[in-house]
């Protein structure tokens, strides 16, 4: 795995409580490409990713959409032909396994060579 500015980033989170902002709540679409977010997608405000926005997060675990939450950052979607990559972020005490990860950021992940990192 190469080292990218944004894994570097986003791996001081792992492990820790974070509190996510959405600006792209579950089942809204994305404002240029046009696709629908299976997700709750968002940003950790205040902390500044490569691209010179905020930090961005998925925040799995929850089927509806949310303006803001807190939970634990349990990975790192790393995109390798991309440093612009995203902390995955759950309600406290819920799991996943690196499958189920794939397959909830998928809608979004899939133009990318993307992995999970813990």
């Amino acid at each position: 795995m190469e080292n990218s500015e944004s894994l570097e980033i986003a791996k001081k989170y792992l492990g820790k409580k974070v509190s996510v902002i959405m600006d792209r709540p579950l089942g809204s679409l994305h404002p240029k490409h046009g696709f629908e977010y299976k997700a709750n997608y968002g940003f950790i405000e205040g902390v500044q990713a490569p691209d010179g926005e905020d930090l961005d997060a998925y925040y799995l675990g929850v089927d509806k959409p949310l303006e803001r939450a807190s939970g634990i950052c349990i990975a790192i979607a790393h995109r390798k032909n991309n440093d612009d990559d995203k902390l995955i972020v759950v309600p406290d005490g819920v799991e996943m396994t690196d499958e189920q990860i794939m397959s909830a950021i998928h809608f979004q992940e899939q133009w990318f060579d993307t992995e999970i990192v813990r």
